[in-house]
């Protein structure tokens, strides 16, 4: 069975709790794209994330390069917020305090983004255009499924990003696939105890117009991770929470989904070399490789780890993509992990 696609004026959906409403104060939307260019190991992270129970939101811009940013200072640019106004709405265009907007001019399809950064030495005008339809997405972070009073979704697409980028002064031409997502009222507690599921990567790639791959899960316990100790996991258990690919255009769910790390980042231990064998609900399998060129920490969850690597991918068939993945995981994996640092196999 393919997976369903939403409306692309699940785009717009960001709304406020109404006259005597409360929500949940873990309610939260989300706008998040991305944008690369994989020539210089360069990648650029934007995000919204609205909180309607506050009334506030925050976000920005991350653009980070090669491997060595242990910390958001490392980065090229980083501007990142984490409270700020509601953002400024007009029509179909979102414009946050700190300068980031996404104007969704044709929503499920196209949308323009802009940024300038404070100094204006960092700015960027890029339009992005869809290549893979406009996925329903399941829950990213594990626990969100138990929510389902406020009616939540979510999204995912593949975009051709174009424009220009000007990074600290020097203008970078832009011409990316990647992927875009969002999320409309869910509830994504910061807890501690929210996220003691094991350490997950999120690892979109599109190849072409026939191929482009998505999941979110953690690395197979057969292949002895090294947060392994910290987690009982039942041998039958899936690996995977959410993934589908697209084949010339239709999406289809994935059944099974078998990765392995064979690198990690010396001191960030997100991972750097993996491998993953995933099989879709046609029988078809599938098998690809990933490498780091650019890895930096995300500031937009205190109580976890979080990490963005830019990965070249090459699938079993000799195609080459670049795409971003996203690893998470809490206290209880880093407490195991961390006396692994200089890990390798």
């Amino acid at each position: 069975m393919s997976q369903n696609t939403h409306a692309p004026e699940t785009d717009l959906i960001v709304p406020l709790p109404g006259e005597g409403e409360r929500w949940d104060p873990y309610t939260i939307h989300t706008h998040f794209f991305n944008f690369a260019v994989p020539e210089r190991a360069l990648s650029v992270f934007c995000y919204i994330r609205y909180l309607p129970a506050f009334g506030v939101s925050q976000g920005g811009v991350l653009a980070y390069t090669g491997l060595d940013n242990i910390t958001t200072a490392d980065m090229a640019h980083h501007d990142y917020q984490m409270s700020m106004p509601w953002p400024t709405i007009e029509g179909n265009r979102f414009t946050t305090a700190n300068g980031l907007s996404f104007d969704f001019t044709e929503p499920g399809r196209t949308a323009h983004l802009t940024y300038t950064s404070e100094d204006g030495n960092t700015s960027f005008d890029v339009v992005a255009e869809a290549i893979s339809p406009l996925a329903v997405r399941g829950h990213v972070m594990p626990g969100e499924e138990k929510h389902r009073t406020q009616a939540p979704g979510g999204s995912e697409q593949f975009m051709h990003t174009t424009g220009e980028l000007i990074l600290n002064g020097e203008r970078i031409a832009v011409d990316s696939n990647s992927m875009r997502d969002r999320s409309w009222r869910q509830v994504r507690t910061e807890a501690l105890s929210a996220n003691s599921h094991p350490p997950i990567m999120w690892t979109p790639v599109y190849f072409d117009e026939h191929f482009a791959f998505n999941q979110v899960g953690f690395a197979h316990p057969d292949t002895k991770p090294i947060w392994g100790p910290a987690f009982d996991i039942p041998r039958d258990a899936p690996t995977h929470h959410f993934a589908w690919v697209s084949r010339d255009g239709e999406v289809r769910n994935v059944t099974r989904v078998y990765r392995n790390d064979l690198e990690l980042h010396p001191i960030l231990l997100a991972p750097t070399v993996t491998e993953i064998e995933a099989e879709d609900d046609r029988g078809e399998v599938y098998r690809l490789r990933g490498e780091a060129i650019a890895c930096a920490p995300l500031p937009s969850w205190p109580n976890l780890a979080s990490f963005e690597t830019l990965f070249r991918w090459e699938d079993n068939e000799g195609r080459v993509a670049h795409g971003v993945g996203q690893s998470v995981w809490n206290t209880k994996a880093q407490q195991v992990m961390k006396s692994h640092r200089g890990w390798r196999p």
